[in-house]
C-alpha cells in the first residue's frame, strides 16, 4: 500500500529463534534481544528452572518465549528439542548454538596438554563440538525451508594460542571450521551459517569467579576502556541471525574490544 514503511532487516518479526544456553549469560541477553525484535525465542538450557524464569522474564515484556530442556551431551536430547520447537511454532528459522561446558570443575582440570585429563577433553568436545554438530544437522532440513540462519557462539581465544584451556579452544575452534563448512555445504540452498567469537565478557559467572587480578590485565590489553557485557555479543548475534546480514556468511565475528587485534604489551603506549 502507498505509505507504507519498508520492513527493517534487522527485527525479527515472524520469525522462530532456538538459543541454547538462554538460561543466563549471553544466551539470556541474546534470547531478549530477538524477543525484543519480533522473534519467538525458545529457551534452551539443562538448567531447566532457571530457563523457565528466563522465558517468563521475556513473556513479561509482551514478546513470546518458551523454556526447553536440553542437554548438548545427549544426541536424543538435542533432537527432541529441534523437533519440539518445530511442533510448537510450526518452523524454525534461527539456530543460536551458545550453550557450552564450562563448570568450576571442568575449568580446573583444562589446563595444558601435558595436564590434561582425558574426561575434561572429552566432555568439552561432546558438549561444546558434537552437541553443536548435532544441533546443525538436525535444524538443517528445517532451515533450508525457511532459508535461515545459524549462530554459533565460539570464542576468541579460540583463534591465538593459549597456554591453559586446550580442550575448551581446541573444541571452540572445531567449532569454527564447521561453521565454514555448513555455509560451503548449505549457503546455495539459502542457509546462513556465521559464528561470533566474543572475548572475556562479564557474564554472572565470570564476575562471580574470575580473579580480580586476571580482569585487571585483560584489561589493560583491551583497546576499549571497558571489559565486554553480555550485550555486546548479543547485539552481533543478533545482526548475524537478521536479514540485515543477509550477505554475510561463513565469517567469524570477534567481539574483545579489540583485545586480539594488536601486539601484546604496546596498548599503552599511544
Amino acid at each position: 500500500m502507498e505509505g507504507d514503511q519498508p520492513r527493517d532487516p534487522i527485527m525479527l518479526d515472524g520469525k522462530v529463534a532456538i538459543v541454547t544456553g538462554a538460561a543466563g549469560g549471553i544466551g539470556a541477553a541474546t534470547a531478549r534481544l530477538m524477543a525484543r525484535r519480533g522473534a519467538s525465542v525458545v529457551i534452551a538450557d539443562i538448567a531447566g528452572d532457571a530457563a523457565q524464569a528466563a522465558a517468563q522474564r521475556i513473556g513479561e515484556d509482551g514478546a513470546a518465549a518458551i523454556a526447553l530442556p536440553v542437554d548438548l551431551a545427549d544426541e536424543a536430547s538435542v533432537v527432541a528439542l529441534i523437533e519440539e520447537t518445530v511442533s510448537r511454532f510450526g518452523r524454525l528459522d534461527i539456530l543460536h548454538n551458545n550453550a557450552a561446558a564450562l563448570t568450576p570443575e571442568l575449568h580446573a582440570a583444562d589446563l595444558d596438554i601435558a595436564r590434561m585429563e582425558t574426561w575434561a577433553w572429552d566432555r568439552s568436545f561432546a558438549v561444546n563440538c558434537r552437541g553443536t554438530m548435532i544441533a546443525m544437522r538436525t535444524a538443517l532440513p528445517h532451515l533450508v525451508t525457511s532459508r535461515g540462519a545459524i549462530v554459533n557462539t565460539v570464542a576468541a581465544m579460540a583463534l591465538r594460542g593459549h597456554a591453559l584451556q586446550a580442550a575448551y579452544t581446541a573444541s571452540k575452534a572445531a567449532v569454527i571450521q564447521m561453521t565454514r563448512s555448513v555455509a560451503a555445504s548449505h549457503g546455495r540452498l539459502g542457509v546462513r551459517c556465521n559464528a561470533v567469537a566474543p572475548g572475556l565478557i562479564l557474564t554472572p559467572v565470570v564476575r562471580d569467579h574470575l580473579p580480580p587480578e586476571m580482569l585487571t590485565m585483560t584489561l589493560g590489553e583491551t583497546l576499549n576502556d571497558r571489559l565486554g557485557e553480555p550485550e555486546d555479543v548479543a547485539q552481533i548475534a543478533a545482526f548475524l541471525a537478521s536479514d540485515a546480514a543477509g550477505h554475510v556468511n561463513g565469517q567469524v565475528v570477534t567481539v574483545d574490544g579489540g583485545y586480539i587485534s594488536h601486539i601484546p604489551g604496546v596498548s599503552g603506549l599511544s
